[in-house]
């Protein structure tokens, strides 16, 4: 009789953790990995990706989960492989194959429109076979039992787009880089280059190489984390207010940072201002988000004492 499995002593941890996930692993696998390794008490991430796709997932921790939806409307970017000719019921490499059309001779010139045609705002219908929801389910789960619902068209913006022709096992692929806004549909994005060459396509490779200001560069393995001891695996974390690389900063004296934790609005003399990070100063620490309007701080996302007391590793409690 096998041993029982020693039970994984949970512990507070907060921050970003910046993660590389490999292909066929789920985002939600990728997470729980990562927080056992961690022994975190509570994670999440900002945003899914494909068990096809590798690259940047940011993985948020304790306090950090308070702004991981901000990170869903972050502009990504991605690297892409579209085989062309074949199409199949997912638009990528997963699915069934539905149609195979010859591939005809592109020209430079054609592909040069291709690239300006796609290029800026457009039109994407969201793919069966997504986690985006209609009625209470999601529309994967439609596309399981056999059917297929109506979806209505979304508008997304390719802010920038590069393609390339090759060929990859003897099929003619399009390879092909895009910086996008939020809700962009790669696979759907393949698709349609595709159809518009008039051969259709499927995605046989998909790689995130930035989500808002993260990098892939700086992303680390599964394998590097099992690899670390502890010690190295905090190490790895990004302080919370990683997340807020776009919020102008505002910071607090002692007085008004309680009053703000508490949630009542300070008065200075800042600017109009949408999203604000808002610091104490003693000690220096992140408090929360907020919003400027006619000279008032209004509160929005607050940490909580405890969170405070935890990231700075102190034992002395922090009175709002």
């Amino acid at each position: 009789m096998s041993a029982p499995r020693a039970r994984v002593v949970r512990r507070p941890v907060h921050g970003v953790l910046l993660l590389d996930k490999p292909r066929g692993l789920s985002s939600n696998d990728a997470l729980q990995k990562a927080k056992w390794l961690l022994r975190a008490e509570k994670a999440g991430h900002t945003g899914t990706l494909d068990p096809l796709a590798t690259g940047v997932l940011p993985l948020c921790f304790g306090a950090a989960t308070k702004f991981s939806q901000l990170h869903l409307d972050a502009d990504k970017a991605y690297d892409a492989v579209a085989v062309l000719g074949v199409k199949t019921t997912t638009g990528d490499a997963e699915g069934d194959v539905i149609a195979e059309r010859p591939v005809p001779a592109i020209t430079p010139a054609q592909l040069h429109d291709l690239q300006r045609r796609f290029t800026g705002p457009i039109r994407q219908l969201p793919p069966m076979h997504s986690a985006l929801k209609k009625d209470g389910k999601a529309l994967y789960e439609y596309a399981r039992a056999g059917q297929e619902v109506e979806r209505e068209p979304r508008d997304v913006t390719i802010h920038a787009l590069e393609l390339a022709l090759g060929e990859e096992g003897g099929c003619a692929v399009l390879r092909f880089s895009a910086r996008v806004s939020k809700g962009t549909y790669i696979r759907t994005l393949g698709e349609d280059l595709g159809e518009a060459l008039g051969c259709g396509a499927h995605l046989s490779f998909l790689r995130r190489t930035a989500t808002g200001p993260f990098d892939v560069a700086n992303c680390t393995s599964i394998e590097a984390l099992e690899a670390m001891d502890e010690d190295e695996r905090l190490a790895m974390l990004l302080p919370v207010e990683a997340l807020l690389a776009g919020h102008a900063p505002v910071t607090l004296g002692p007085d008004d940072a309680g009053r703000f934790l508490s949630g009542l609005r300070r008065r200075g003399a800042w600017p109009d201002t949408t999203a604000v990070a808002v610091f104490g100063t003693q000690p220096s620490t992140l408090l929360g988000t907020g919003h400027v309007k006619a000279g008032e701080l209004i509160p929005g996302r607050l940490l909580s004492p405890i969170d405070i007391q935890q990231i700075l590793g102190s034992q002395e409690p922090v009175t709002p």
